[in-house]
């Protein structure tokens, strides 16, 4: 009886991660389309008409472009918060109510042998939040699109023996880059995204003298590199005494390609 999941998608193009027990199988947002969704899980050797539901951070496109042809599919519940519905109603066409249910931000739910709690992020959405998941005293927590790391967040995030964290962009390359500079902006700002240099620090308060597992979340396809991500965030913990690859294993993930199934 173990908490096992797989990052299925993750960064700019769209994200979703899978959540299992012996009893329960979810998936975490759809940003990809419903057959790129189905191959993802093809690859891990999983089907989504197994799935008990989808559970929605938030209504960014990136995280919701499969959500709609999902749950029809499959009839699968959505779990939303109520400003999340509002937002993301338009995008994901018609949804028969009774696979309506509400999640608030903040609050927990069980489903079946699966403890889940939300919590507020700081991103330019309606009503952002992630989640942390507890099962048989193991816990994941899951932390991506967020301006910054928060006393709170940090709390949520304490304790988990599996993270997938954001770490989406190298600040100088994203100074240096293409992008825009009201867009540059976007993602420099308090609802934008967290940087590798301020996700290592996040994780720095977050590990201290605790053990995890920490996969590099929602990494920009433009502003960042696996390799940097993982090195900066190495460094950063280092020099906070954090011995990474025994205290602390760091993991990549991928816009295409599903992380194996892990046990949390």
């Amino acid at each position: 009886m173990t908490l096992r999941f797989s990052v299925l998608a993750s960064g700019s193009t769209g994200n979703a991660i899978y959540v299992e027990t012996d009893k329960q199988r979810l998936l975490i947002d759809a940003g990809l389309s419903g057959k790129k969704i189905e191959q993802c899980f093809s690859q891990i050797n999983l089907c989504p008409s197994k799935l008990d539901g989808i559970l929605v951070s938030h209504e960014h496109s990136d995280h919701i472009k499969g959500v709609g042809i999902l749950a029809r599919r499959y009839n699968l519940p959505i779990y939303a918060n109520e400003k999340t519905w509002e937002a993301m109603l338009p995008s994901i066409g018609t949804i028969p109510l009774e696979q309506k249910y509400h999640f608030a931000t903040g609050t927990a739910k069980t489903f079946g042998d699966l403890d889940v709690e939300s919590f507020g992020v700081s991103h330019d959405a309606a009503d952002p939040m992630f989640f942390s998941f507890y099962y048989e005293g193991r816990q994941l927590t899951i932390l991506t699109d967020t301006g910054y790391v928060s006393d709170q967040m940090i709390g949520m995030s304490k304790g988990a023996n599996s993270l997938i964290f954001e770490s989406n962009h190298d600040m100088d390359m994203l100074r240096m880059g293409k992008y825009p500079w009201n867009i540059k902006r976007r993602i420099l700002g308090d609802e934008g995204h967290v940087s590798n240099v301020d996700a290592g620090i996040a994780l720095t308060d977050i590990i201290k003298d605790s053990k995890a597992d920490i996969y590099l979340a929602h990494l920009s396809l433009d502003n960042n590199m696996k390799e940097l991500a993982r090195m900066t965030v190495q460094q950063t913990l280092e020099e906070s005494d954090i011995e990474v690859g025994r205290q602390v294993k760091l993991f990549d993930t991928d816009p295409y390609v599903p992380t194996a199934l892990k046990v949390v």
